[in-house]
């Protein structure tokens, strides 16, 4: 029998990745990277780089997306070896909520001449944080109204999410809000791409888009939030829901011709990152929780039940697979955050240090930290680089690191923001069991499982051990999993992670000495957490304000 394959397309913050993998086994075959060529706008537009960006945007241009079809996927099938003939599905992944503004056949309004200057024309990715006022007033006006939904994303909207994106658009552009036909999740646009076929995914419309039990938000509640707005849903919303592993549709001749791939083969629903990730390792049971760790974490697991747990980014039916509740929750930062300070916090000398070495900053102040004995740096810091996403859900939180002194050095705040992000997962998973919905097993996945470090602390400070995905492309095989399903190779995603996914059980195990002491220093991240981070202290909030009306003014 010929053999048949699949093609998963990962498109992250900064780059798409392309992998080949055999249906019968999940064997990965050949992948390639392409890197964005504009990567992410946060100072100026392409169009107008004399003319800066607010504070907290985050724009892309999507035309970088398709050039990922057009290099990635061509170059992933040749280095496989394998003959394209036989690939019969491809489906694709993306960061959410990553959004789309576009004309009714799908074109991007940045790609119109009159609108390229115009900053709401463009890909407001994930992390484009500007809209935290429009989601601070979707909460209040849901929480007043004793709207039922709310409970499912623990009591909190994100400006990360699409009714927020949105409204800001309509608040700060309404001609170009009026321009635009479809507010496109991008995992569903590059779908649209391929096929020709716009159709919302389950996944997407569920976590970011308050889709539940069947419905968005009526027009009454979007009328209330601004008039203008009333008819959101129904002009900018308006597409089919399509389920995870169902085919969206067949790839066209022009889609075939940028990937080189078969025309006609199965096109699979989108997907959201960390959500396709949960099958190929293998954790689509209860209680498998996959921690996803990149430029941000994101943890994904399966329910048989449904419970309200605060802060939760959504609880969606069949949101990972279908028949169990799919959870998620995520921090704003984690590796941006050790980037940030290796970047911009680390002196000259240590980079000459690592250079001599023959390693990069990362692991030269990896190796330093990992001799000191846990609490020798006399610090804890809190993980809000980047804003808090869950569990207290708002952007408008920042970083701090308090215990410094004069004998403070590098590798200390180093260790001690590694250890902030595995607090803030203990924060993650300690809500989650006080609301009934216990974490039995925790399966890493993404590059900084590499870290040998960061995982031991991870481990001892959870105390739990870790699982580690079998595959260093999880994405990407998720996405190629769900292909195979769509192809019809499988009946159900819980078969084909069966056969095609991996997961390397137990693999880093929690030390009981340290994690007595992770312990005492929990209780003062959590002191810190509730202090700044629930009312007790607006500093923060305070600042970013003050920081606001600085860079509006633009005087000295």
């Amino acid at each position: 029998m010929t053999e048949q394959y699949v093609v998963g397309v990962d498109f992250g913050t900064l780059s798409g990745r392309a992998l080949v993998v055999a249906v019968a086994d999940g064997r990965e075959l050949g992948s390639a990277v392409h890197p964005y060529r504009h990567g992410v706008i946060t100072d100026a537009l392409p169009t107008a780089p004399d003319r800066p960006l607010p504070p907290d945007w985050a724009l892309q241009v999507p035309a970088d997306y398709v050039d990922v079809l057009r290099h990635a996927v061509p170059e992933a099938v040749r280095a496989s070896g394998i003959d394209p003939s036989q690939v019969i599905g491809i489906a694709t992944d993306f960061t959410a909520c990553t959004m789309v503004p576009t004309l009714a056949d799908g074109t991007p309004l940045c790609e119109l001449p009159e609108l390229a200057d115009r900053p709401h024309a463009y890909v407001k990715l994930w992390k484009h944080h500007a809209a935290q006022d429009q989601a601070d007033r979707i909460t209040t006006l849901a929480r007043d109204r004793g709207e039922a939904w709310l409970a499912r994303y623990g009591g909190l909207i994100s400006s990360e999410w699409e009714f927020a994106k949105a409204l800001q658009v309509l608040e700060e552009d309404a001609e170009l809000y009026a321009a635009m036909d479809c507010w496109v999740e991008a995992a569903d646009w590059i779908v649209w791409q391929l096929s020709d076929v716009h159709v919302r995914n389950a996944c997407s419309a569920g976590y970011k888009g308050m889709l539940q039990d069947g419905a968005y938000p009526g027009d009454d509640f979007t009328a209330a939030l601004d008039p203008r707005f009333v008819d959101f849903v129904n002009a900018k919303l308006r597409q089919p829901i399509g389920q995870l592993g169902h085919r969206a549709g067949s790839l066209t001749a022009r889609a075939a011709q940028w990937t080189g791939l078969p025309t006609g083969i199965a096109v699979a629903v989108g997907n959201v990152d960390a959500h396709v990730t949960a099958p190929a390792a293998q954790a689509v049971d209860a209680g498998q929780m996959v921690m996803i760790m990149g430029t941000s974490a994101c943890h994904v697991m399966s329910a048989s039940v449904l419970r309200d747990v605060p802060g939760m980014c959504g609880a969606v039916d069949g949101g990972i697979v279908a028949g169990s509740w799919g959870y998620e929750a995520g921090q704003s930062g984690v590796g941006d955050i050790f980037g940030w300070f290796v970047e911009h916090g680390v002196p000259g000398r240590v980079r000459d240090e690592a250079e001599a070495r023959g390693i990069d900053v990362h692991e030269h102040l990896t190796q330093l930290a990992a001799r000191q004995p846990v609490g020798a740096h006399g610090l804890v810091a809190l993980d809000w680089h980047s804003g808090n996403r869950s569990v207290l859900v708002d952007h408008e939180l920042t970083g701090l690191v308090l215990g410094q002194t004069l004998a403070t050095r590098p590798e200390d705040v180093y260790r001690a923001l590694i250890e902030a992000t595995a607090f803030g997962t203990r924060t993650i998973l300690t809500a989650f069991e006080e609301a009934g919905v216990p974490v039995d097993d925790l399966v890493i996945a993404g590059g900084l499982s590499k870290n040998h470090l960061l995982m031991q602390i991870y481990s001892d400070v959870t105390r739990m051990p870790l699982s580690v995905i079998g595959s260093e492309q999880g994405p990407a095989l998720g996405s190629a999993l769900h292909a195979a399903v769509a192809a019809g190779a499988y009946a159900d995603i819980r078969a084909a992670a069966k056969a095609m996914g991996s997961v390397r059980r137990a693999v880093v195990q929690p030390d009981e000495r340290r994690s007595r002491v992770y312990d005492r220093l929990f209780k003062e991240y959590t002191t810190l957490h509730d202090h700044f981070g629930r009312g007790g202290n607006d500093v923060m909030h305070r600042l970013r304000g003050l920081r606001r009306e600085a860079l509006t003014e633009g005087s000295p």
